[in-house]
């Protein structure tokens, strides 16, 4: 398969991740992923849902949304309840950040992710969850620093990406264009030992066999481990402050 964008099959779109993107929040990036854009902040609060008091034990949550026009057509704000997609992705990047901490650890307090979509070409939610991972730490690092935390919660480092089949093909980090004509098309959240947060993946036509589910996680692993090496890269100066056990 000969991709628009001239990269190999195996290849990531180029990622870049700012920290520190807003002056207010606790945790937060600007990621760049190819043509996708995101701000994602980590902001914390110091209470816990209802259901939670009490435990002592922490949560994290997560909102997600897109500008009107990070899209090639204006798409209207969300007005009072977030429509299903939103939901779902929603869930999803609270569900992996969450699988990456230890919520006893961080104290009866919520932290809050939000990601916003500038700007869309595929891949927004793992490109959200891979941000958002990077705030968080962030976020986790400033409640040590102040003594709010006295273990450090952060079980291990994770990030997400999507892969797909495209004219026969296995392809990671699809792009919308890519994506809109895959055959398979899948998202995977991934620690960094290799273990599955969240496997999304769909047949469009065809359905597709054991041996090439295999074959695009493994293409998914190789993709995550280096935006893992990447995320260590831009924390660099807060790494050596982490724990090792």
């Amino acid at each position: 398969m000969t991709r628009a964008d001239g990269r190999q099959s195996d290849e990531l779109r180029q990622v870049k991740i700012t920290r520190h993107y807003l002056k207010h929040a606790e945790g937060s990036v600007f990621i760049e992923l190819g043509d996708t854009r995101v701000i994602c902040s980590a902001s914390v609060e110091e209470r816990v849902p209802p259901w939670l008091r009490g435990a002592g034990q922490g949560w994290v949550s997560a909102e997600y949304g897109m500008l009107p026009r990070s899209t090639t057509e204006r798409t209207p704000r969300d007005q009072g309840r977030a429509g299903g997609r939103v939901q779902e992705i929603q869930r999803l990047v609270g569900r992996s950040l969450r699988a990456a901490v230890d919520m006893d650890k961080l104290g009866e307090r919520t932290i809050w992710i939000d990601c916003d979509v500038i700007q869309a070409d595929g891949g927004t939610r793992t490109a959200a969850i891979t941000g958002a991972f990077v705030a968080l730490v962030d976020a986790l690092h400033l409640l040590r620093k102040t003594g709010a935390l006295s273990r450090w919660p952060l079980r291990e480092f994770l990030a997400a990406t999507s892969v797909g089949i495209v004219e026969g093909a296995s392809a990671l980090d699809l792009t919308f264009q890519e994506d809109s004509r895959a055959r398979v098309d899948m998202n995977v959240v991934m620690t960094e030992s290799g273990r599955l947060v969240e496997v999304q993946g769909t047949a469009e036509g065809l359905p597709f066999t054991r041996d090439e589910l295999q074959q695009l996680l493994n293409l998914a692993e190789r993709g995550i481990k280096r935006l893992i090496s990447y995320q260590k890269e831009v924390l660099t100066d807060v790494l050596a402050g982490i724990p090792r056990s």
